[in-house]
């Protein structure tokens, strides 16, 4: 589940023209470390939700990468 969602942040990343990141911290933050906009959020969303069927979101917002772990626990 892990690297599934590296590979989902890094692809969004990569979109954007930043480098891959090899080695994520759970208390990386998805706007200020990652260089995540809302546009982004969204689409991170959606293919998370594609990929497991859940919507991280839905209780409210997740700031770092660790909470999207959380939530899909």
């Amino acid at each position: 589940m892990e690297n599934k969602i590296y590979d989902l942040l890094n692809l969004i990343r990569q979109n954007k023209g930043l480098v891959p990141i090899i080695n994520y911290n759970p208390t990386d933050r998805l706007r200020d470390d990652l260089g995540f906009s809302s546009f982004d959020l969204a689409e991170l969303t959606v293919r998370i939700e594609d990929e497991f069927d859940i919507d991280i979101f839905e209780d409210g917002l997740i700031n770092t990468v660790g909470e999207i772990f959380e939530k899909l626990k």
